[in-house]
């Protein structure tokens, strides 16, 4: 059973950062494309990065693109994104995504 554990959001101020992680499991891991998406209170999903199995090649929305580092550790079967200069327009679920899989999701609020 495919399962995709999401954790490390919070509470942080405009132009801070957090670090998500996701655990998954019950599939190999390392050979899955993964992806980071997004869902703001009210609105549609929104895709955020996406990362190729081998953690080389990384591509980005254009409204995170130098704010956001999507990366992942096959070792420990754990999907990352790091989020800096955090906007209150980045406030949103954040869910990574393994072909028709997400998790739970992990709760991103920005405000001051």
């Amino acid at each position: 059973e495919v399962q995709l554990v999401e954790s490390g959001g919070g509470l942080v101020q405009p132009g801070g950062s957090l670090r998500l992680s996701c655990l998954a499991s019950g599939f190999p891991f390392s050979t899955y494309h993964m992806q980071w998406v997004r869902q703001a209170p009210g609105k549609g999903i929104e895709w955020v990065s996406t990362i190729n199995p081998g953690g080389d090649v990384k591509t980005y929305a254009d409204f995170v693109k130098g704010r956001f580092t999507i990366s992942r550790d096959n070792t420990k079967n754990t999907l990352y994104l790091q989020l800096n200069s955090l906007k209150t327009e980045d406030t949103a679920m954040y869910y990574c995504v393994k072909s028709y899989y997400r998790g739970q999701g992990t709760q991103v609020t920005v405000s001051s």
